[in-house]
């Protein structure tokens, strides 16, 4: 496999697969710039060697439609401002043949968004998986995925995988394209390369003690990573959302609050599995209780297993907060993946902080922390805190994945001969 270090990129023509799936509002105006920051190195680092770029990425979930919310167009003005040289947009990502070709080098050209086009997924359109024609309907769609990858690869010399936040997945543009460059024309960008070494300092290099907080809104999303955690972890924190689902389950009054009910049995099944493994399961035990989905809503402080009838949890309680703290100090391995309440809303946001701050106290110790995930990464964010962790993933669901110890497609496909 070549790397980005040892390749000459002089007058070549590099197609670069970025994450540029950012947050925007309804203005069109982007929100958190993180994932473009993070793919500059690679991109300045091939027009600095006089090689030309093809930007692609995919933004939202258009399901193989053109839909202008989701156009890459809205951000080529910020990508051009940050990348230092004015990029050209591609109205069409599977016409942009003539576009790539006038590339001159030091010059860059964004194709629109890839996802307008259902074979980059993959998934036939317009048909249930329960369709008897389904089976040949998926056939005949992954012979189209393979041409749209290969007209995407005849518009490069060269070809750079720099989307952790995909790499789980395998698209046209992040793994059947590898198919169309031999072994010395296809690398990892700067950014992969950083996050399969921070993914390997948290399963392969750890030490101890290892703290790993689990957040969000569902225990389902979380429970693969859970389960492989639990034979690596010192202490799981499991937070947000998802600790009213355990609360009920242990015969808990949750009142309006987020609950999966047909997981009980599966949150109760955790409970047991961390206690025959010796892992220290930290549950939060108070709330941040609502009468309303709302940063103006009337709030109270009650245990998660006693909140009142019209009334929600929001945010970690005061006493869950010293608990999850208690469990990162001295902690020398760190995983962050998933807020502890609805951070957004200024007024339920102290548990995240609580967390952050604690992570923030480790890593000045020594302890190496990784924050992944979208809304840990934007809590992170929030709260400036950005500087005093180890390391910060572009990638949510792709870093999930890797830790549940699964193999990353897209880090596959470059690697394959």
């Amino acid at each position: 496999m070549a790397t980005i270090d040892s390749y000459d990129f002089k007058g070549k023509r590099a197609i670069v697969r970025v994450d540029f799936n950012v947050p925007l509002d309804e203005n069109g105006k982007i929100t958190d710039d993180t994932r473009i920051r993070g793919a500059l190195p690679t991109l300045k680092k091939v027009l600095a060697d006089g090689g030309s770029l093809v930007i692609m990425s995919h933004m939202g979930k258009p399901k193989g439609k053109v839909n202008p919310k989701f156009s890459l167009s809205q951000i080529v003005d910020a990508v051009s401002e940050k990348l230092g040289v004015p990029v050209k947009f591609a109205p069409d990502c599977a016409k942009a043949a003539e576009a790539a070709a006038a590339l001159k080098p030091g010059e860059a050209l964004m194709l629109e968004n890839l996802r307008f086009y259902p074979e980059e997924e993959g998934k036939p359109v317009g048909i249930e998986k329960e369709d008897p024609a389904y089976e040949e309907a998926k056939k005949a769609m992954k012979a189209s995925q393979k041409e749209f990858a290969k007209t995407l690869a005849s518009y490069a010399d060269c070809y750079i995988n720099d989307a952790f936040g995909t790499a789980h997945r395998k698209h046209a543009s992040t793994a059947v394209i590898a198919d169309y460059f031999d072994a010395g024309n296809k690398m990892l960008g700067y950014l992969m390369e950083k996050e399969v070494k921070a993914v390997d300092n948290i399963l392969s290099d750890i030490k101890r003690p290892f703290t790993a907080i689990m957040g969000g809104s569902k225990v389902s999303t979380k429970i693969g990573i859970i389960e492989n955690l639990m034979d690596k972890v010192d202490n799981l924190i499991l937070c947000g959302g998802m600790t009213f689902t355990f609360a009920k389950a242990q015969g808990g009054k949750i009142g309006n609050s987020i609950c999966e009910d047909d997981k009980l049995q599966l949150a109760l099944d955790i409970i047991a599995k961390a206690k025959a493994k010796g892992v220290n399961l930290v549950l939060g035990t108070d709330c941040v209780a609502a009468d309303a989905f709302s940063n103006d809503a009337n709030t109270q402080i009650c245990p998660v297993n006693d909140i009142p009838d019209g009334w929600e949890g929001m945010d970690a309680g005061p006493a869950s907060r010293k608990a999850f703290a208690a469990a990162i100090e001295g902690a020398k391995t760190i995983l962050w993946n998933g807020p502890a309440g609805v951070f957004e809303f200024d007024k339920f946001a102290e548990g995240s902080r609580a967390i952050a701050e604690a992570i923030a106290k480790a890593t000045a110790e020594g302890a190496f922390s990784l924050i992944g995930g979208g809304d840990s990464v934007a809590c992170i964010n929030k709260f400036g805190m950005a500087d005093q962790v180890s390391y910060i993933s572009t990638g949510g669901g792709a870093l999930l994945e890797a830790i549940e110890g699964k193999e990353l497609p897209g880090v596959a496909a470059i690697c394959k001969k």
